[in-house]
């Protein structure tokens, strides 16, 4: 998700490991959950955990890729460093061949994206939760200095609490000042993302701007701004640089809609911070039949 996002036809070399092949010793392939441009994931089965995993190995023809190898290096970096409950887990990285590869913990549960496409939006007992969680993961981010860059519906894993994955192209906020690309997914890049050279400097309040698109997409059923179908123009390709979001459909409550609203405003400096965000969010999640255990004021220890 780095850089333009043009549409490109996969890479031909694929590693086609089949169910039960050895993808390195005590590692067997079960299946394989996708692909990308420098990456295949396969779920797997790791004979010393004695569990399943998530296994993302870099593509058979950039294994002795500098820049694939540094991006892989670099998430492997942020998973050791950023442990908190609402992000994932790696339990190991291989960063030689072959092949090099982080293991990841597997998370039961669709992804938030699967979701949308199958009941169009959330109800309310899932959206304030979720729009919680988010929050929990951002400001504890942004506390350690950390960008995410790419907060979206396929990112986000629908547990228990939901889990916010694929750190591959986040950036500590000191290597973003000089950041001169375009990076994140079209639809949720903050404008200042879309537009690096002539917008404010990239932020964590880029994050609360993608929680904002992803709050609003599972609100409404489709994202706060889509491109035009002729991208001859920067603004017709981000109309978010030009454009404010529509309103949210009548059935989300007016202060729901207010705070997603408000994670979307054009100017970072305006957007609420993510604890400031989590306030709010708490008063509406206080009113649910059952609130979740990721809450600051009420949450009791079962030893209590």
């Amino acid at each position: 998700a780095e850089g333009p996002q043009e549409s490109a036809p996969p890479p031909a070399e694929a590693w086609e490991f089949a169910e039960g092949d050895e993808i390195v010793p005590g590692r067997l392939a079960v299946r394989r959950l996708g692909s990308g441009e420098r990456y295949e994931t396969y779920l797997a089965w790791d004979e010393r955990l004695f569990a399943l995993i998530v296994m993302k190995i870099i593509r058979p023809h950039l294994v002795e890729d500098d820049h694939s190898l540094d991006g892989l290096a670099n998430e492997v970096r942020l998973l050791e460093r950023l442990r908190h409950p609402v992000l994932l887990r790696a339990f190991d990285a291989v960063l030689e061949p072959p092949p090099p590869h982080v293991v990841l913990e597997h998370l039961e549960g669709p992804r938030l994206s699967t979701l949308i496409r199958r009941q169009r939006t959330l109800e309310p007992e899932q959206l304030l939760p979720l729009g919680l969680q988010l929050c929990s993961a951002l400001h504890f981010l942004a506390a350690e200095g950390v960008v995410h860059l790419d907060v979206k519906p396929s990112n986000i894993i629908m547990g228990a609490p939901a889990r916010l994955i694929d750190l591959s192209i986040a950036r500590p906020v000191s290597e973003l000042a000089n950041v001169r690309h375009r990076i994140g997914t079209d639809a949720y890049m903050a404008p200042e993302q879309a537009d690096p050279l002539g917008r404010a400097p990239i932020t964590p309040a880029a994050d609360v701007w993608g929680m904002g698109a992803t709050l609003y997409h599972a609100a409404a059923g489709q994202p706060p701004f889509r491109p035009s179908a002729h991208l001859g123009h920067r603004e017709e390709r981000f109309p978010q640089l030009a454009a404010n979001p529509g309103p949210l459909p009548p059935r989300v409550a007016p202060d729901v809609a207010a705070l997603i609203l408000a994670c979307l405003d054009p100017h970072p400096a305006r957007r609420p911070r993510p604890a400031d965000a989590a306030a709010e969010l708490e008063h509406l999640v206080d009113a649910l039949p059952k609130r979740p255990r990721l809450g600051r004021f009420r949450v009791r220890s079962p030893y209590s």
